[in-house]
């Protein structure tokens, strides 16, 4: 199990753009990129474990880099 909690999408949000995503589109998902990578991140409220924990590994981020820009 990933070390990381259901997170509010909100929360991730936030913290994407502080690693330097931005929105590009939102709907049923919600869409970032920062130029090189792409994410989506779905509008559940929290957010499961392990689909966070996969999101995050897509973005290039470590799950304490993620913790740290919560």
């Amino acid at each position: 199990m990933p070390n990381l909690p259901g997170i509010n999408r909100k929360k991730a949000v936030k913290a994407f753009r502080k690693a330097g995503f931005w929105v590009i589109r939102q709907g049923k998902h919600i869409t970032m990129t920062n130029g090189n990578r792409i994410i989506t991140i779905p509008r559940a409220n929290p957010v499961n474990a392990y689909t966070m924990s996969g999101i995050i590994n897509d973005a290039g981020l470590t799950i304490e880099e993620f913790k740290e820009l919560l």
